[in-house]
C-alpha cells in the first residue's frame, strides 16, 4: 500500500496503528540509571508483551487497539529486534524492526509487512524513559513523536501524529 496524502480515515487508522507498532517495539526500554549498564538498555524487554490502547481522531472519534510484541535482545544488549502485531476495527498490521542504542541515543528502521511501509526512527533517553521521532520513507508521509514511560513490567506509550485526520494513540502494555 502506497501511503499518500489523500488517505481515507480508515487507512489513516491503519497507518496510526502501524506507526505505533513500528515505533513502540523499536524504542521502548527501561529508564537508564546513572550507573553504567553492562547489559544494555533493552535487557528487561526480552520476551512477550501485550496490551490495549485507544486511537484518537481529529473528528472526535476513537478506536480501540490491541497489540502484542516479542522482543529479542542481541549481542551486548544494545541491539533490539522485534516483531509486533496490532489490530483495530480498521485492520491489522505486522511490523519487524531493529533498533540500536549508543551513548543514550536510539536509531533504527522498521518494515510493516502487510502494507509494505518502511521507515526510520531516532530518539534519546529522558529522565522518565524515552522521546522518539518516527518517519516513513520511500514516499510515505507518516510522521509522529512518542513519549515512552517504563516502570517494572508496564509500559505507557503516548504518540502524537502529524496527520490531517489523527491526533494520537495511547497504549498500555504488560510483560507476559
Amino acid at each position: 500500500m502506497n501511503l499518500v496524502i489523500a488517505m481515507t480515515k480508515r487507512s489513516s487508522a491503519r497507518v496510526a496503528v502501524a506507526a505505533l507498532a513500528m515505533t513502540l517495539a523499536a524504542t521502548i526500554a527501561p529508564a537508564v540509571d546513572a550507573a553504567p549498564q553492562a547489559v544494555g538498555p533493552f535487557a528487561s524487554l526480552d520476551g512477550w508483551w501485550g496490551g490495549i490502547g485507544r486511537l484518537r481522531f481529529k473528528d472526535g472519534k476513537t478506536e480501540d487497539v490491541k497489540c502484542r510484541a516479542t522482543y529479542f535482545i542481541e549481542g551486548d544488549g544494545n541491539t533490539l529486534k522485534q516483531t509486533i502485531r496490532c489490530a483495530s476495527g480498521s485492520g491489522k498490521i505486522e511490523v519487524k524492526g531493529n533498533v540500536r542504542h549508543s551513548g543514550g541515543k536510539l536509531q533504527g528502521e522498521w518494515n510493516e509487512l502487510m502494507y509494505n511501509v518502511n521507515g526510520v526512527l531516532d530518539g534519546e533517553v529522558t529522565p522518565r524513559g524515552f522521546r522518539v521521532s518516527v518517519k516513513g520513507t520511500e514516499g510515505s508521509t507518516l510522521s509522529a513523536n512518542m513519549d515512552i514511560i517504563v516502570k517494572d513490567a508496564k509500559q505507557m506509550v503516548e504518540i502524537q501524529f502529524f496527520s490531517e485526520t489523527l491526533i494520537g494513540l495511547t497504549l498500555m502494555l504488560n510483560k507476559g
